[in-house]
């Protein structure tokens, strides 16, 4: 049988390494700021911190006593806030801003489904960027449209929006804990309107959140410590799973609203997160590492050099070099300059795509390889890099990956593909390394994974199919997360 890469003929575009991958969530940013400064600044920071976790998107709300400005557009931070549009936001006497970077989980990637979200309502104009996904916002939106509640978007963000809002009786505080009572899902949210900044997670906790201040007072709420970071603020605490946390003119406040029961995402970890970052106490980089330290101890193999697929595979690869004793070596390098890039028409064009992406080096010549990888999702690149090598003179090449198999989609925020399109939820590991070409392919077990990162429960829904949160209404797992 010929290699995978052979044979992929009817693969669908894009085609490359970023969209091999499971795809980016979202980034949410808040700030209070007890004294008016530039928030614009701080905001931009911020995001621009959390530019990983979304690539589509970006917008930002910036407010004080008498305006609330909103800014947002298709694109990167940087394409988004250029110097112009970022003076415009820096309003005098600005104490409160949200921001967000966006990756489409839900809702097409349109300029109206870009957020933050806002509404006019008897609690003032309120602003609000959400990361992950809401499981019954469907069900909720029917409910709504029947009571003539209009919607401008195709965004679930929209839907918990409009349903604070609806609760005229209640206060931003009491109705947001209202909502969130209603919700089902992953996620984490961040919610303003003139005089207050609120933040909210899931009961699992699957998406995250994580609070800090800065010297002059300011409370800082953000996806990831490295944003917290960016903005010279002190990491305070995570937000716990169902709390609800607010900062005002009297300080910073939490209702536990939801009963916590943690079961972040394992992938953020993996893969999603920044490696110079921290989520629920455990260190991102330490975790890596320790991946590809069990992945070796599970997966031990005789071979000449450890490869790291960029960047991805790097910190598990130092791991599985540190805990085997192989020599890590620079054996593939990743273009600096190829972004996503342009839609492959064939299969040579699809090849040389990759190749403009990344190249081996001399390293691998003559060489058994270990090459590893923090994921295969269709195992399309797999196969492509596994011929690469090969084709540079690598005598084998033997596949580690440091997650488990990926066989469900994910609906709590993570854009994986269709179930059908998961090479490992129809085939199985000895028929993906056939069609990957590799000599050998392993994955690190759900237990090491756990172990590697330290939690005692971890959302593995995409490796298991146990949705802690829960899934939409009549959801088919064979069918993309937004197709139910």
């Amino acid at each position: 049988m010929l290699p995978y890469a052979d044979r992929l003929t009817d693969l669908p575009d894009p085609y490359d390494l970023e969209n091999d991958k499971p795809r980016e969530e979202c980034g949410v940013f808040g700030i209070f700021s007890p004294q008016p400064q530039n928030l614009a600044w701080l905001t931009y920071l911020g995001i621009f911190s959390l530019q990983h976790r979304g690539q589509e998107a970006a917008g930002m709300c910036v407010a004080n006593e008498d305006q609330f400005l909103v800014e947002k557009d298709l694109g990167l931070v940087t394409q988004v806030f250029d110097a112009e549009r970022l003076k415009a936001m820096d309003i005098e006497g600005a104490k409160i801003a949200i921001g967000h970077t966006r990756y489409s989980t839900t809702g097409a990637n349109l300029r109206f489904n870009s957020q933050p979200m806002n509404v006019r309502s008897n609690k003032g104009i309120l602003g609000l960027a959400h990361n992950g996904n809401f499981v019954n916002a469907k069900e909720i939106r029917a409910l709504m449209l029947e009571e003539g509640t209009i919607f401008n978007t195709t965004n679930d963000t929209e839907v918990m929006l409009n349903r604070i809002a609806r609760y005229s009786k209640l206060n931003l505080v009491d109705a947001t804990a209202q909502v969130m009572k209603e919700m089902r899902g992953g996620f984490a949210v961040v919610i303003m309107n003139k005089h207050m900044l609120l933040g909210l997670r899931d009961s699992n906790g699957v998406r995250p959140l994580c609070i800090g201040q800065r010297e002059d007072g300011a409370w800082v709420f953000a996806s990831e410590s490295v944003a917290l970071a960016a903005v010279e603020a002190t990491f305070i605490r995570d937000v716990l799973p169902g709390e609800l946390v607010w900062a005002d003119d009297t300080g910073l406040h939490s209702l536990q609203v939801l009963h916590g029961q943690p079961t972040p995402c394992a992938f953020e970890w993996i893969y999603f997160a920044r490696p110079d970052g921290h989520i629920d106490g455990y260190d991102i980089n330490d975790s890596r590492i320790r991946m590809g330290e069990l992945l070796a101890l599970e997966h031990p193999v005789e071979a000449d050099i450890v490869v790291p697929v960029p960047d991805s595979g790097i910190t598990a690869a130092i791991g599985y070099a540190r805990a085997s004793g192989i020599q890590y070596a620079y054996g593939l390098h990743k273009n600096p300059y190829a972004g996503r890039s342009f839609i492959a028409p064939n299969q040579k064009a699809r090849e040389l795509k990759v190749k403009t992406k990344l190249s081996p080096t001399s390293a691998v010549k003559g060489k058994r390889v270990i090459l590893v990888d923090d994921s295969i999702v269709r195992g399309t690149t797999s196969g492509l890099i596994v011929k690469l090598l090969k084709e540079a003179g690598a005598t084998e090449v033997h596949f580690r990956v440091s997650s488990p198999p990926i066989t469900n989609p994910c609906f709590y925020g993570i854009d994986t593909a269709a179930r059908k399109e998961l090479v490992a939820s129809h085939t199985s590991i000895e028929g993906i390394r056939e069609l990957i070409g590799a000599d050998s392919l392993a994955f690190i077990s759900e237990a090491n994974l756990k172990k590697a990162v330290g939690s005692p429960g971890l959302c593995m829904a995409c490796f298991n199919g146990q949705y802690p949160a829960g899934v939409p209404l009549g959801a088919d797992a064979s069918k993309h997360a937004l197709e139910v």
